[in-house]
């Protein structure tokens, strides 16, 4: 992959700058992947998976999430962050790529791990005609039901007198990531989107319960779905190397 290139950009949603990076061969007008990291993460997280899609063809962006990291580069506090403002991020680095004459804007794909998975699969429900494919990586649909239950990661709260601030460490969250998904239905809210979808996930993730997945595949009416025998929530190196042969698999042939 020493034929790859990483050059940094920027966008913006409102006054927030978002800073992240694109992966390609230097060639043409390429079809797009953006890829989204998950809770506490950042674009470091995924940057393989953007090394793999560049070496077959696209055009992969990675970004940090506003306030969405515990260490990231992007604008925003962590405390004004919810999985609707990443939503809002990432339709304005759709709306970043489209004006760029080296990417082809009616090619794009979007990838995302656990909450990156829920923010690109919200956005694909909303735009679907937008989006090329969508590939979800142990997607955290759970995190509404979390949010009812009142215990979301680290964070517990009472749901029906939700603080001003529900965790100060590792991330301070505010109310905010807690309303604005306790009254959603995950499910109905991702039936938007039909084309075509990877959907892997470990059968061990102790984080978010496989069933969810399980679900979701039954919504996707075009879904290549994966389970990965005794894998956890984020993939380990060789449970990673199953998922990143499905994920060349799934984009392979489609440049």
């Amino acid at each position: 992959m020493s034929d790859i290139l990483c050059r940094p950009f920027s966008c913006r949603r409102g006054n927030l700058t978002i800073r992240g990076h694109v992966f390609r061969k230097n060639t043409g007008v390429l079809p797009t992947i953006i890829i989204c990291h998950g809770f506490m993460a950042n674009q470091r997280s995924v940057r393989h998976y953007a090394k793999l899609a560049a070496s077959i063809g696209f055009a992969a962006f990675t970004f940090d999430f506003c306030g969405g990291c515990v260490i990231g580069k992007s604008d925003g506090r962590q405390s004004e962050m919810s999985v609707l403002t990443e939503v809002e991020d990432l339709k304005a680095v759709i709306g970043y790529i489209k004006t760029r004459d080296d990417t082809d804007s009616s090619r794009i794909s979007l990838m995302g791990c656990s909450q990156g998975g829920v923010v690109c699969a919200l956005t694909a429900a909303q735009i679907p005609d937008e989006i090329e494919r969508l590939i979800l990586f142990y997607p955290a649909f759970c995190i509404p039901d979390d949010a009812r239950r009142g215990k979301m990661m680290f964070a517990r709260f009472d749901p029906d007198n939700i603080p001003p601030v529900v965790s100060r460490f590792p991330m301070r969250l505010g109310a905010v990531y807690v309303k604005d998904v306790i009254n959603m239905n995950i499910f109905e809210e991702i039936t938007g989107y039909n084309g075509p979808v990877l959907l892997v996930h470990g059968t061990k993730d102790n984080i978010v319960d496989i069933s969810y997945s399980r679900k979701a595949k039954e919504i996707y009416k075009n879904c290549e779905y994966l389970e990965i025998e005794g894998a956890g929530h984020s993939f380990n190196k060789m449970h990673d190397r199953v998922a990143m042969d499905a994920l060349k698999k799934f984009l392979s042939g489609r440049v």
